[in-house]
């Protein structure tokens, strides 16, 4: 039970039903050494100036990487690209030899090829989330191709199918 007699496992399984894109978000320490983890939760929170946000667990291994990064690189998945969201979301492994990065143009930060969209960020602010810290970031150069998310739900991988609307044609 929760601080105010809330199930907590109740809300596990009810948080595990919102549907989600993943992310890979990288940084790199002061040594250049890279460091990266798996977000669902991420979220665009302004156009002028474009900034996101993406939480971080304050008990990951990159936690205290992130807390003082002063850029990151988010990578959107694509579809297919499971086997990177479970790599970087292992405590302990080692993500940037058992997966290929780019290097990002602006940052120079790990992105994740074949991703469906590439952004790197100045860290321009980190604000209490609770057990999480909420990394908000402002976008320095937005990439992206026409290729299908990796959408997170219940827990597991799949993927986006549109629904079929009469009239409309099929992409």
């Amino acid at each position: 039970m929760g601080e105010h007699g809330l199930d907590l496992g109740a809300f596990r399984e009810a948080m595990a039903r919102f549907a989600s894109g993943v992310t890979v978000v990288t940084t790199r320490d002061q040594t250049n050494r890279p460091f990266g983890f798996t977000a669902s939760a991420f979220a665009s929170l302004s156009l002028t100036p474009p900034l996101v946000a993406v939480c971080l667990d304050r008990g990951a291994d990159s936690y205290a990487v992130f807390k003082d990064a002063t850029q990151m690189a988010i990578s959107m998945l694509a579809k297919g690209q499971e086997n990177v969201a479970r790599l970087f979301a292992t405590r302990g492994a080692d993500k940037f030899g058992g997966a290929p990065t780019i290097e990002g143009e602006v940052t120079k930060l790990p992105l994740v090829p074949g991703a469906i969209a590439q952004l790197e960020c100045r860290m321009h602010a980190q604000l209490d989330g609770g057990d999480h810290v909420i990394l908000v970031g402002e976008v320095l150069r937005a990439a992206s191709c026409d290729a299908d998310p990796l959408v997170h739900f219940r827990r597991s991988y799949g993927e986006f199918v549109p629904l079929l609307i009469p009239g409309s044609a099929p992409r």
